[in-house]
């Protein structure tokens, strides 16, 4: 298989770009490079900036792909860039959408393929909805062979997957952890999750590349492993070694108080329960089945971490606003019991 990937870099697409060299594919990465060192051996690089089209029409003049895949569309006019890019050079053009595009608040907690699309929160969720309007349209009027891929809550060893923490990561999440300092868990705590590992999310992918079946469809790629907020954040306080302190704080009060976009990441996402009904992948790809559970996938995440010092970038804003919320939280209590 030939395949070329805009990106290829990221938390998700990485572990498909080793997993498809160790299967011996002809794997290209088109992006700008600021991560190739890491790449393992094998990969072709094409260094370059996608939204320079001119220059990347020039670029693969002589090439045609059975797979492109953009892991860093965001937006329709990108769709529009890139359908002009490879309408004639591909087999199969690959989109990275969203789950968080289903509707929310859900109607149905059991999410499918079929369930609206429809996120009121979220700028981003919308623009993915209308990126996969694009893309559908292209397929229904021109014959573009499209393939919608939609990711829940992917993670890799370089970040512990959490649902409130600021702009710099995760890292001072745990920190605060491994100083014996509370930490904030939207809503309850109770609502249920799903987290998949991008080494499992990579087989499912892999799985649909070059898959005639897959052709104007979408698929959401998950774990089939449902844990509420508090088991993750208990999962992780294990990992460190500590003893879990936890504040649970209204999703509502963290996105009116923030200028983080908690009305986005949490109102329009990880404040919802979602259950992922994965039938549709494994008819796709009936081999795939989701293996790292999650206290190990977090295990691994965090022994890399404390490893690599380099993946520990500290965030004292995050940290100063975290104590303001807990103890406007304690204050309250405190007025209402006088």
């Amino acid at each position: 298989m030939k395949a070329l990937f805009i990106g290829g870099t990221g938390t998700i697409s990485s572990a498909i770009t080793r997993q498809l060299l160790d299967q011996g594919c002809e794997l290209y990465l088109l992006n700008r490079g600021n991560r190739n060192d890491e790449l393992p051996a094998g990969v072709r690089i094409l260094q370059a900036d996608i939204n320079d089209e001119d220059h990347i029409a020039r670029l693969i003049a002589d090439l045609e792909f059975d797979v492109v895949a953009d892991f860093i569309a965001f937006t329709p006019p990108q769709l529009e860039r890139d359908y002009r890019l490879f309408k004639d050079k591909t087999k199969q053009f690959m989109f990275i959408s969203s789950a968080s595009a289903y509707q929310t608040p859900l109607s149905d907690y059991l999410v499918t393929e079929g369930t609206p699309l429809s996120n009121p929160y979220w700028e981003y969720s919308r623009n993915k909805i209308a990126c996969e309007d694009y893309l559908l349209k292209q397929y229904r009027e021109q014959g573009f062979p499209i393939t919608i891929v939609r990711p829940s809550h992917t993670y890799d060893e370089r970040s512990i997957p959490l649902g409130v923490h600021g702009s710099n990561g995760s890292w001072q999440v745990a920190r605060r952890m491994l100083a014996n300092k509370p930490v904030i868990i939207h809503g309850d705590g109770t609502s249920l999750w799903t987290m998949t590992h991008n080494e499992d999310f990579a087989k499912g992918f892999i799985g649909l590349m070059g898959n005639i079946h897959a052709i104007g469809e979408s698929v959401h790629i998950t774990s089939d492993e449902s844990v509420t907020w508090n088991q993750i954040y208990e999962i992780i306080a294990a990992a460190l070694g500590v003893k879990l302190q936890a504040v649970h704080v209204a999703s509502e009060f963290l996105a009116a108080c923030s200028t983080e976009d908690y009305r986005g990441g949490l109102l329009g996402d990880k404040a919802n329960s979602v259950v992922f009904d994965n039938a549709k992948l494994k008819r796709l790809v009936p081999d795939f089945v989701a293996t790292i559970r999650l206290d190990q996938g977090i295990r691994q995440t965090v022994d890399y971490i404390l490893a690599h010092p380099e993946h520990q970038k500290e965030d004292p804003a995050f940290d100063l606003w975290c104590d303001k919320v807990i103890t406007a939280m304690d204050e309250a209590a405190a007025r209402v019991r006088e």
